[in-house]
């Protein structure tokens, strides 16, 4: 048992059952324990392997979509890049390789990286040691300077807390985490309810049984992105696992040691994310001022951005071996059946414009 489960048992046995976004907190968010703050998780060590971390292509063509936002925006003479939830740093580092293109952009832009931990903040700094621009680290999106904005999100919005409800025969309740006879954690259904004016209409009439998830926390992040957009200029693209259209279903999961586990029996060790509902997630952003253009699957994005002449590009000239390991990043960032249908990309714009290879408003 983890120092985390232990501690967890006790406060249920004494307080009672807590929702599933209150789970999630504390199993990744704990001060001595939680899973962001204990745990490396990033890279081929750690527990899952990121886009960024497939191929330096991923990067470089989220730098020349970046580079493209900015010529949409009117090429601003100053506008704040920035990154939320920056990992281990590689995603921007590739981003900035594509913009050491562009003089111009680098002299226009600061880079800014939204990231609370320490030891990420630390791995970041040497990863982009040396390279055109130097970050300044901040601890929350609201401490972004003013001005145009050009913000990625990679990867952000999944690990963010989900509240679940289950359907029962009395309606809509909520899904929550509480201690079984034999003292094991165990979900259950809780006393609060989705109001009847919040169930989507395509599943007022879904079976006993289903689940359907909310995002308060992703969507006031991306109302807060929208108002910020839309007060001082720019753009976002964010890039997440999820679902374009509200469904019911369970997509809670926990990854530990390079597998999918069971998301009580491991707290702090394992990551729990939630794929993002994307419709949400638009709405929410439009809500705030912005406009969204078309989210797109990130397969149809990193094909119409270039990846298969960047993936030539990359390979020309190198051993047979290099090439086919290339081809094979490419299969599996693009593939329907790997990351390229499970993934999606939305941009968020502060004034009506579009660049590629987003070309409608929704």
């Amino acid at each position: 048992m983890t120092d985390l489960k232990d501690r967890l048992k006790t406060r249920l046995a004494a307080e009672g059952p807590i929702s599933v976004a209150e789970y999630m907190r504390v199993c990744l968010s704990d001060p001595e324990a939680g899973y962001y703050t204990t745990q490396n998780p990033f890279g081929r060590d750690g527990d899952f392997i990121t886009a960024p971390e497939v191929s330096q292509m991923f990067g470089e063509l989220i730098g020349a979509v970046c580079l493209a936002a900015f010529d949409a925006m009117g090429s601003p003479a100053d506008v704040q890049l920035a990154e939320i939830g920056p990992g281990r740093g590689t995603l921007m580092a590739d981003v900035l390789r594509m913009a050491s293109l562009r003089p111009d952009f680098l002299e226009a832009a600061c880079l800014n990286l939204v990231e609370t931990s320490p030891r990420l903040r630390k791995i970041q700094q040497e990863t982009l040691c040396g390279g055109p621009l130097q970050p300044t680290f901040r601890s929350a999106f609201q401490e972004l300077p003013d001005g145009p904005l050009l913000l990625v999100a990679n990867e952000f919005f999944d690990a963010l807390p989900i509240h679940q409800f289950i359907k029962t025969a009395d309606g809509w309740r909520e899904r929550q985490i509480g201690l079984s006879d034999t003292g094991d954690l165990m979900f259950g259904a809780g006393t609060a309810r989705l109001p009847d004016d919040a169930v989507p209409h395509d599943l007022i009439a879904a079976p006993e049984g289903a689940i359907v998830e909310t995002q308060p926390t992703a969507n006031a992040i991306a109302e807060e992105i929208g108002t910020r957009l839309a007060d001082h200029g720019g753009a976002a693209l964010i890039i997440d696992y999820g679902y374009l259209k509200t469904t019911a279903g369970d997509t809670l999961q926990a990854v530990y040691r390079h597998a999918f586990d069971d998301v009580l029996v491991h707290p702090g060790e394992a990551d729990l994310t939630a794929h993002v509902n994307f419709e949400a997630l638009t709405a929410s952003a439009i809500k705030g001022g912005a406009f969204a253009l078309s989210p797109m699957k990130q397969g149809n994005f990193l094909v119409s951005a270039g990846l298969l002449e960047r993936a030539g590009t990359l390979g020309a000239g190198k051993s047979q071996a290099e090439q086919e390991r290339i081809r094979d990043d490419v299969e599996r960032l693009a593939a329907p059946d790997q990351m390229g249908d499970l993934f999606k990309v939305l941009a968020i714009t502060g004034q009506e414009i579009s660049f590629p290879p987003f070309d409608s408003a929704v």
